[in-house]
């Protein structure tokens, strides 16, 4: 079996960190089989895909097709209508040496992780390759994307989703042309696990080291704007004084579209204007996020909109620590509230202010929360990706 796995980046966010476990699951069920993995740029994805046994080439973006994203796409008008224009140019040129690529390496299956690639691999596939498209984001929220997927969906033979929310999403979208499954993001158990080595995030920050007895609660996720990283903030900044909790935002941005991610400038800036200093800090981006969240007492997941599926949660869980998430979307079917972690309303400060203030002050929570929590994410093992993987590739190939 011969798989060409399409990324829209060479960095490891959350839906590059699935692919990267797919990678890895597959590898251990079939080592026979050649894998290929095709990204825009050099990264830790590409990285940790090499070890794996798995062919890396790196075709680039051109620049205007790697700043494109539909964040406030539909509240900025001309310019959104620009950036699409050139977009939509420097694409065929891309999709002429992704063709060739997918030629060249005679392509069973395609595997196009992220919403650039869905598009660009429905539009390169080569005659006789099969496409599935792994959905990582709710369609409805694109409407550019989702608009061009329902053009292409008749080239696509198997849809992923990596929640029951996006794969309600994605039916109500594109309705039922093609198949659509649903397969939760794994987690590395050997490497996310409650005891291993731990960052200095104190001094990663920049910040006189914590005073016993403080309990550190941490926003590990990358720059994104809905994130919630301003909503941490102002939770933080609810929390009554004399709560012996230190924040940190943990985390930087790593991707090209424009308008999509916030700055550490923006969030020290309102760090400030709420009085903060001291009370939280910026770590920047950590190598390893494990040993950041070995070194959290609780891990906050904040997301003001329906995260798909909350792979941070996931991992946090695995880490034995209590979780703090957002109750919508994916997230929802990841944390049972008051079971292992706590769940609170998306956008609401208050009540992340009142659960961080609940679990500072109680060390016995926090311990069975967190118990709990790593027996919980045992259902994620990325070993099990390839028990829906395998048997879905071979179909689609049979097909052929």
């Amino acid at each position: 079996m011969r798989l060409t796995f399409l990324s829209t980046s060479g960095h490891l966010g959350g839906a590059e960190a699935s692919l990267r476990d797919v990678l890895a699951s597959l590898r251990q069920a079939r080592p026979a089989w050649t894998l290929v993995l095709v990204a825009p740029r050099d990264g830790r994805l590409v990285r940790e895909a090499q070890p794996l046994g798995v062919r890396t080439i790196i075709l680039p973006f051109p620049p205007a097709l790697a700043r494109f994203g539909e964040h406030g796409f539909t509240s900025d008008g001309g310019l959104a209508v620009a950036r699409l224009a050139r977009a939509a140019l420097a694409t065929p040129w891309y999709v002429h040496r992704l063709r060739a690529t997918l030629r060249a390496h005679r392509t069973d299956v395609i595997h196009a992780n992220g919403l650039k690639a869905h598009l660009l691999a429905a539009a390169a596939k080569p005659r006789g390759a099969a496409l599935v498209w792994h959905v990582h984001d709710y369609l409805q929220r694109r409407p550019v994307s989702a608009r061009l997927m329902g053009r292409l969906v008749s080239r696509c033979d198997a849809i992923l989703a990596n929640s029951e929310s996006v794969a309600r999403d994605v039916r109500d979208v594109l309705g039922d042309r093609v198949p659509v499954s649903t397969m939760y993001n794994g987690v590395d158990l050997e490497r996310f696990r409650a005891n291993g080595p731990v960052v200095d995030l104190d001094a990663l920050a920049g910040l006189p080291p914590a005073a016993a007895g403080v309990v550190r609660v941490g926003l590990v996720a990358v720059m994104a704007r809905w994130k919630g990283h301003f909503l941490f903030l102002d939770a933080l900044a609810a929390v009554p004084p004399e709560t012996p909790v230190r924040g940190y935002v943990v985390g930087g941005p790593i991707y090209d579209t424009e308008a999509s991610q916030c700055s550490l400038d923006e969030l020290r800036a309102r760090a400030r204007a709420l009085g903060l200093e001291g009370r939280v800090g910026f770590t920047g981006f950590v190598e390893a996020p494990e040993d950041a969240m070995r070194a959290l007492d609780v891990v906050v997941h904040a997301s003001t909109e329906p995260e798909p599926f909350g792979l941070v949660i996931a991992e946090a869980m695995a880490c034995g620590r209590p979780v703090i998430a957002s109750r919508a979307g994916g997230a929802a079917e990841i944390v049972e509230d008051g079971v292992d972690g706590l769940a609170f309303s998306p956008g609401d400060a208050g009540q992340l202010a009142g659960a961080i203030a609940r679990l500072a002050a109680d060390p016995d929570e926090r311990r069975r929360l967190g118990d709990a929590a790593a027996r919980s994410a045992r259902r994620f093992d990325r070993r099990l990706l390839a028990d829906t993987l395998v048997p879905l590739y071979e179909a689609l190939r049979a097909r052929r």
